[in-house]
């Protein structure tokens, strides 16, 4: 059974927000404060970040444009390097979107756990019950169909975005100077104070690349994808842009560094003890949108695997009746089930997360050279400028943050050439057991 377009353009930009707008808004602007260690070099990271990610943008909506399928990020690195290039690249994408998931939801949990858990467990025990929950309780949602779900997300996005809105009013309701709180500088140069700061940057903007990946549910690919991420991504940096000014001008950026739960911290000074723990709830229902879409869309690169034959025949059986991937949703919530077990904590994920991450997106963003060499003459489709800037400057920005995760962590190359290393030998195990080696 194949996919059917069943999503609507507004069903894809909400897509887009959710993937890139999970928990990290409400986290990662404290660990960018730690290390960037000056209030300077931390907006400077934010709006790097933000140019940085539009010209990510630009490229990948050039590239759903020429190349639109189900699970379009592997089907692209497929047709323009090799199957097994493209393997290799998801496999590493698929365990660093699980620790995302895994992340996030952690995030989450961390919100609701002091209105909901008993003081006993307060702790990283009672934090996994509430994540492994909310994933469950979303796996169901899912399991309803891809109609059914994208309702949901659409109701959650526009109440994250209504929600970051409202957190953003203090500055204006909140009349004093803000708190001259003691803050901690960076000890080290400040070309790795910087390039350190991106790395939860980076992490906290990315996910807009997986919109291509719904390429077989929305019509008229070739318009719709580029125009949702327009318009998401233009919603994700106008958002995240006024939420870090919020959080600097109202808590000061000492107390930016020294805070994690800042959103429940901004509705403590809206409305006092009783907002902290309302917030708490709400930024609890809110991570459920980022995880949510993920199940939504990952699955769809197991379809476009399956295709092609370097996975089972089951993960591309499609239920007609809720275009649901039964089997391959269940794999992937499994996995992040999984992860949340032997995960310690949400910057033990962090580096390993955002290496896999830019390697990846490295690799697909430089398809936009090949796709364009091989100009097939289509019309009408959109086409970044100016080129190769745009790509070029997405590229080298992420190899960048790449150096700095190696130099700060280098264990986190050795993991990723160990997981790569075991995407090729899983590649070539899955063609000799199905015989059915896919064409370049």
């Amino acid at each position: 059974m194949s996919i059917k377009p069943l999503l609507s353009r507004f069903d894809l930009t909400m897509i887009v927000v959710s993937l890139v707008i999970g928990m990290g808004i409400f986290r990662t602007p404290a660990d960018v404060a730690i290390k960037a260690g000056s209030e300077w070099v931390f907006y400077g990271a934010w709006i790097f970040g933000g140019v940085v990610s539009l010209c990510g943008a630009l490229t990948f909506a050039e590239i759903g444009a020429r190349y639109p399928h189900a699970g379009g990020f592997y089907k692209t690195l497929s047709h323009c390097y090799h199957p097994s290039v493209a393997f290799m690249a998801e496999w590493v994408l698929a365990i660093s979107n699980i620790a995302s998931v895994a992340a996030v939801a952690m995030i989450g949990a961390g919100y609701i756990n002091p209105v909901l858990m008993p003081d006993s467990l307060q702790n990283d025990t009672g934090i996994k019950i509430t994540t492994i929950t909310s994933v469950l309780v979303l796996y169901v949602v899912n399991y309803l169909g891809i109609k059914t779900s994208a309702r949901l997300q659409n109701a959650l996005t526009l109440f994250k975005i209504g929600m970051i809105i409202l957190l953003c009013m203090a500055v204006f309701v909140h009349d004093a100077p803000p708190p001259v709180a003691t803050y901690k500088p960076y000890e080290g140069s400040l070309i790795s104070a910087f390039g350190l700061s991106l790395i939860p940057v980076f992490f906290t903007y990315t996910g807009y690349a997986l919109t291509i990946n719904m390429g077989g549910d929305i019509a008229q690919p070739q318009r719709n994808i580029p125009r949702s991420i327009f318009t998401g991504i233009g919603i994700v940096l106008a958002l995240y842009l006024a939420a870090n000014f919020a959080y600097c001008r109202v808590l000061g950026f000492g107390g930016v560094q020294q805070t994690d739960v800042l959103a429940a911290r901004m509705a403590q000074v809206l409305f006092g003890s009783v907002g902290y723990k309302v917030t708490s709830i709400l930024m609890f229902l809110s991570v459920l949108a980022y995880v949510n879409v993920y199940i939504m869309s990952n699955p769809r690169v197991y379809y476009a695997m399956a295709e092609d034959g370097v996975l089972p025949p089951i993960f591309r059986r499609v239920n007609p009746r809720t275009q649901v991937q039964e089997f391959g949703i269940t794999v992937f919530v499994a996995a992040i089930l999984v992860t949340l077990f032997f995960a310690d904590s949400f910057g033990s994920l962090l580096n390993y997360t955002m290496f896999f991450n830019t390697t990846g997106l490295i690799l697909g963003a430089s398809a936009i050279f090949v796709l364009r060499k091989r100009d097939d003459g289509q019309e009408g489709i959109y086409k970044v400028r100016p080129y190769p800037i745009v790509p070029l400057i997405f590229i080298a920005a992420y190899a960048y943050v790449t150096i700095c995760i190696v130099a700060d962590d280098p264990a986190a190359s050795y993991v990723y050439g160990a997981a790569f290393a075991i995407g090729l030998a899983i590649y070539y195990l899955c063609i000799r057991i199905w015989g059915n080696k896919p064409q370049s």
